[in-house]
């Protein structure tokens, strides 16, 4: 009997795209990863498909970006989407951006805070993971080029404006990047539901140190090599069973209980 073909992830799939098409671009969908978008100096804008509803709620974005929007009506909106996206009437197609160097955005700030990312490549996921991460002050969000969730429009939707403002690196090696980090003086957390030890624990007296938090893919966990590399691994308290914890929900979690609190 034959295997029924597996679906590609849609993230994959405008991957592959783009790579056929030859373009690094990307489009951004939804009013508020468009606006966001709009509203950032360092986002390099390409072109810009709204219908009258969404220009009116764009306005002043679309005036400060300099940029002149193509006007559709709601029927004929032929911006290069999935036909499932909830685009709410705005499009922008635009180059990704570009953060710099992995000390460029780990070295400078007063607590410093990173997360890791091993092999998470849902884009809803990563665009979570950035929230919490601006929200919590992390220096930067780190995947890797291969088997990490790429800047997609989707993640740029669930991000909510966060990927214009949040760092989100995508380095070549993870157990190479971890080591970096290392040297910078970080003390490295891997999470793991087998571990023996809490972040708290682990932290006790050392929460004023440079912290990078290694997450791994919901199932598989932590690569062997990662748990290697990190320099401890660490569980959830509250959470019981680590894998019971959507990824997403975990990096909040543990952002929150790496930090000093009076």
């Amino acid at each position: 009997m034959s295997k029924k073909p597996t679906k590609k992830p849609q993230w994959v799939i405008e991957k592959e795209q783009h790579k056929k098409a030859g373009v690094d671009n990307v489009w951004l969908f939804g009013l508020h990863a468009v606006r966001d978008a709009l509203m950032n100096p360092k986002r390099e804008k390409l072109r810009l498909i709204v219908t009258l509803n969404a220009q009116n709620k764009l306005e002043e974005a679309i005036a400060a970006s300099g940029i002149t929007p193509e006007l559709v009506e709601p029927r004929k909106f032929n911006a290069p989407l999935d036909p499932n996206s909830v685009h709410q009437g705005a499009a922008l197609e635009v180059k990704p951006l570009n953060w710099g160097s992995l000390s460029d955005n780990c070295i400078g700030a007063e607590v410093p805070r990173v997360i890791l990312l091993d092999r998470v490549t849902d884009p809803h996921n990563v665009g979570a993971i950035l929230r919490s991460a601006e929200v919590f002050g992390a220096s930067a969000v780190i995947g890797t080029r291969h088997h990490s969730a790429p800047e997609t429009g989707a993640l740029a939707k669930t991000a909510s404006g966060a990927l214009e403002r949040q760092p989100y690196l995508r380095m070549r090696n993870l157990a190479d990047t971890i080591t970096e980090l290392q040297n910078m003086g970080y003390v490295v957390l891997g999470l793991d539901g087998e571990a023996e030890q809490t972040i708290e624990s682990c932290l006790e007296g050392r929460k004023d140190l440079p912290v990078a938090l290694v997450l791994g893919a919901e199932g598989p966990g932590l690569r062997q090599k990662t748990k290697e590399t990190v320099d401890h691994l660490v569980k959830i308290d509250a959470a019981g069973g680590f894998g019971s914890l959507n990824v997403s929900n975990a990096a909040a979690i543990a952002l929150y209980a790496s930090l000093e609190r009076s």
